[in-house]
Protein backbone atom coordinates (compact mmCIF):
# COMPACT_ATOMS: atom_id res chain seq x y z
CA UNK A 1 0.00 0.00 0.00
CA UNK A 2 1.24 3.46 -0.83
CA UNK A 3 2.33 6.34 1.80
CA UNK A 4 -0.76 8.83 1.29
CA UNK A 5 0.42 11.77 1.79
CA UNK A 6 -2.05 14.57 1.56
CA UNK A 7 0.73 17.12 0.06
CA UNK A 8 -0.78 16.16 -3.61
CA UNK A 9 -2.43 18.01 -6.36
CA UNK A 10 -5.91 16.72 -6.18
CA UNK A 11 -8.74 16.33 -8.81
CA UNK A 12 -10.42 19.62 -7.41
CA UNK A 13 -13.06 21.53 -9.95
CA UNK A 14 -9.65 23.55 -11.23
CA UNK A 15 -8.69 20.91 -12.75
CA UNK A 16 -11.67 18.25 -13.12
CA UNK A 17 -12.71 20.36 -16.72
CA UNK A 18 -9.49 19.79 -18.36
CA UNK A 19 -8.93 16.21 -16.96
CA UNK A 20 -12.20 15.27 -18.35
CA UNK A 21 -11.33 16.86 -22.05
CA UNK A 22 -8.15 14.79 -22.45
CA UNK A 23 -9.83 11.26 -21.36
CA UNK A 24 -12.55 12.42 -23.05
CA UNK A 25 -11.02 11.80 -26.49
CA UNK A 26 -9.57 7.86 -25.58
CA UNK A 27 -13.63 7.21 -24.51
CA UNK A 28 -13.23 7.24 -20.36
CA UNK A 29 -15.81 8.97 -18.62
CA UNK A 30 -15.23 10.40 -15.82
CA UNK A 31 -17.96 10.08 -12.76
CA UNK A 32 -17.95 12.34 -9.61
CA UNK A 33 -18.61 10.81 -6.60
CA UNK A 34 -19.89 12.96 -3.84
CA UNK A 35 -17.10 13.50 -0.29
CA UNK A 36 -17.42 10.53 2.16
CA UNK A 37 -18.77 8.01 -0.29
CA UNK A 38 -16.81 5.07 -1.31
CA UNK A 39 -15.02 5.19 -4.85
CA UNK A 40 -16.37 2.00 -6.73
CA UNK A 41 -13.63 0.62 -8.68
CA UNK A 42 -10.88 1.94 -6.57
CA UNK A 43 -8.12 -0.98 -6.41
CA UNK A 44 -6.42 0.69 -2.96
CA UNK A 45 -9.82 2.37 -1.89
CA UNK A 46 -9.35 5.65 0.34
CA UNK A 47 -9.40 8.49 -1.97
CA UNK A 48 -7.87 6.27 -4.85
CA UNK A 49 -9.24 6.89 -8.27
CA UNK A 50 -11.39 3.65 -9.30
CA UNK A 51 -12.10 2.40 -12.65
CA UNK A 52 -14.74 0.40 -13.93
CA UNK A 53 -14.94 -0.19 -17.86
CA UNK A 54 -14.63 3.18 -19.19
CA UNK A 55 -15.28 4.77 -16.32
CA UNK A 56 -13.11 6.46 -13.91
CA UNK A 57 -14.46 6.99 -10.74
CA UNK A 58 -12.96 10.02 -8.38
CA UNK A 59 -13.71 12.26 -5.47
CA UNK A 60 -12.29 15.87 -4.88
CA UNK A 61 -9.90 14.14 -2.49
CA UNK A 62 -8.78 12.08 -4.96
CA UNK A 63 -5.06 12.67 -5.88
CA UNK A 64 -4.80 14.29 -9.73
CA UNK A 65 -2.00 11.47 -10.13
CA UNK A 66 -4.11 8.38 -9.32
CA UNK A 67 -7.08 9.38 -11.62
CA UNK A 68 -4.25 9.40 -14.71
CA UNK A 69 -2.44 6.77 -13.65
CA UNK A 70 -5.58 4.47 -13.76
CA UNK A 71 -7.01 6.61 -16.73
CA UNK A 72 -3.62 5.20 -18.29
CA UNK A 73 -4.21 1.67 -17.16
CA UNK A 74 -7.61 1.51 -19.45
CA UNK A 75 -5.16 3.74 -22.22
CA UNK A 76 -2.17 0.69 -22.22
CA UNK A 77 -4.40 -2.89 -21.57
CA UNK A 78 -5.88 -4.79 -24.79
CA UNK A 79 -9.45 -4.88 -25.68
CA UNK A 80 -10.11 -8.07 -23.97
CA UNK A 81 -9.06 -6.67 -20.41
CA UNK A 82 -10.43 -3.15 -21.32
CA UNK A 83 -13.94 -5.05 -22.28
CA UNK A 84 -13.95 -6.98 -18.65
CA UNK A 85 -12.66 -4.15 -16.36
CA UNK A 86 -13.41 -4.03 -13.00
CA UNK A 87 -11.15 -2.21 -10.17
CA UNK A 88 -8.37 -4.40 -11.12
CA UNK A 89 -6.52 -3.27 -14.19
CA UNK A 90 -4.03 -6.01 -13.68
CA UNK A 91 -1.04 -5.89 -16.29
CA UNK A 92 2.65 -7.18 -16.48
CA UNK A 93 5.19 -5.01 -15.10
CA UNK A 94 6.32 -3.86 -19.01
CA UNK A 95 2.71 -2.36 -19.20
CA UNK A 96 2.69 -0.96 -15.41
CA UNK A 97 5.96 0.46 -16.47
CA UNK A 98 4.56 2.34 -19.54
CA UNK A 99 1.45 3.18 -17.43
CA UNK A 100 3.51 5.55 -15.30
CA UNK A 101 5.22 6.89 -18.14
CA UNK A 102 1.98 7.47 -20.03
CA UNK A 103 1.20 9.49 -16.58
CA UNK A 104 3.96 12.27 -17.20
CA UNK A 105 2.95 12.59 -20.92
CA UNK A 106 -0.32 13.38 -20.32
CA UNK A 107 0.01 15.55 -17.14
CA UNK A 108 1.98 18.20 -19.38
CA UNK A 109 -1.35 18.30 -21.06
CA UNK A 110 -3.52 19.52 -18.07
CA UNK A 111 -3.52 23.17 -17.73
CA UNK A 112 -1.55 24.42 -14.54
CA UNK A 113 0.06 20.69 -13.75
CA UNK A 114 3.21 19.29 -15.43
CA UNK A 115 4.93 16.05 -15.34
CA UNK A 116 7.28 17.85 -12.93
CA UNK A 117 4.32 18.27 -10.45
CA UNK A 118 3.18 14.64 -11.03
CA UNK A 119 6.73 13.76 -10.33
CA UNK A 120 6.42 15.15 -7.55
CA UNK A 121 3.42 14.20 -6.35
CA UNK A 122 4.36 10.59 -7.09
CA UNK A 123 7.27 10.38 -4.59
CA UNK A 124 5.08 12.70 -2.07
CA UNK A 125 2.32 9.80 -2.23
CA UNK A 126 4.87 6.64 -2.03
CA UNK A 127 5.53 5.05 -5.30
CA UNK A 128 9.34 3.96 -5.46
CA UNK A 129 11.67 3.78 -8.42
CA UNK A 130 14.95 2.09 -8.56
CA UNK A 131 16.73 5.30 -8.86
CA UNK A 132 15.11 7.00 -6.17
CA UNK A 133 12.04 9.44 -7.75
CA UNK A 134 9.77 9.52 -10.43
CA UNK A 135 11.44 12.14 -12.56
CA UNK A 136 14.98 10.05 -12.28
CA UNK A 137 13.19 7.08 -13.55
CA UNK A 138 11.14 9.08 -16.10
CA UNK A 139 14.87 10.56 -17.47
CA UNK A 140 17.30 7.87 -16.82
CA UNK A 141 15.41 4.55 -16.34
CA UNK A 142 12.36 4.30 -18.84
CA UNK A 143 13.93 3.02 -22.08
CA UNK A 144 11.65 -0.10 -21.76
CA UNK A 145 8.46 2.01 -21.50
CA UNK A 146 9.28 4.21 -24.09
CA UNK A 147 9.40 0.93 -26.50
CA UNK A 148 6.12 -0.61 -25.15
CA UNK A 149 4.57 2.76 -25.48
CA UNK A 150 6.34 3.15 -29.31
CA UNK A 151 5.41 -0.56 -30.12
CA UNK A 152 1.80 -0.47 -29.21
CA UNK A 153 1.68 3.26 -31.13
CA UNK A 154 0.25 5.00 -27.99
CA UNK A 155 3.39 7.05 -28.23
CA UNK A 156 5.02 8.73 -31.19
CA UNK A 157 8.68 8.55 -31.61
CA UNK A 158 8.50 12.08 -30.82
CA UNK A 159 6.79 11.37 -27.45
CA UNK A 160 3.64 12.91 -27.97
CA UNK A 161 0.58 10.44 -27.16
CA UNK A 162 -1.18 9.54 -30.56
CA UNK A 163 -4.48 9.69 -28.33
CA UNK A 164 -5.14 5.61 -29.04
CA UNK A 165 -5.84 2.82 -27.25
CA UNK A 166 -4.07 -0.41 -27.37
CA UNK A 167 -5.46 -2.60 -29.72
Amino acid sequence: MLCMSSVVTLCSAAYLFALRELLRGYGIHIVHVEAGTEIPGSYWGESEAGLVHNQLFLRDDTPLHSALHEACHYICMDDVRRARLHTDAGGDIPEENAVCYLQGLLADRIPGYSREHLFADMDAWGYTFRLGSARTWFEQDANDALAWLLRHNIMDAAENPTGQLRR
